[in-house]
């Protein structure tokens, strides 16, 4: 686990503001104060490249879709299979509230 060697008392205030967030409204301002667009994109690119290929699509499908590098593709994909299973703990928590969201409508 590599963020063992970056935990300290700057990373523990960053994560405790993230989740000290109320809504989506908090969290595009706190993230549009925090980091750049590209910054930003970086991270939802490589959140979508994760929903793709844990649905199956293959490599071309993906980078055309997102604009992502193989290597990007590559890096997920070796995240979730060897990472922390934190892309799909993510994934399927926003994907099930939408779900139930759609369900009790």
């Amino acid at each position: 686990m590599q963020i063992e060697k970056l935990r300290g008392k700057e990373l523990d205030q960053l994560f405790q503001s993230i989740l000290s967030l109320k809504d989506l409204e908090e969290c595009y301002r706190f993230f549009d104060d925090l980091c750049t667009v590209n910054e930003i994109q970086s991270l939802a690119q490589r959140l979508e490249v994760a929903r793709m290929l844990r649905e199956g699509y293959t490599y071309h499908k993906i980078e055309t879709e997102t604009g992502a590098s193989t290597a990007t593709i590559s890096r997920v994909k070796r995240c979730l299979n060897y990472g922390n299973d934190a892309y799909s703990m993510a994934l399927e928590r926003v994907h099930g509230e939408k779900a139930s969201e759609e369900e009790t409508k």
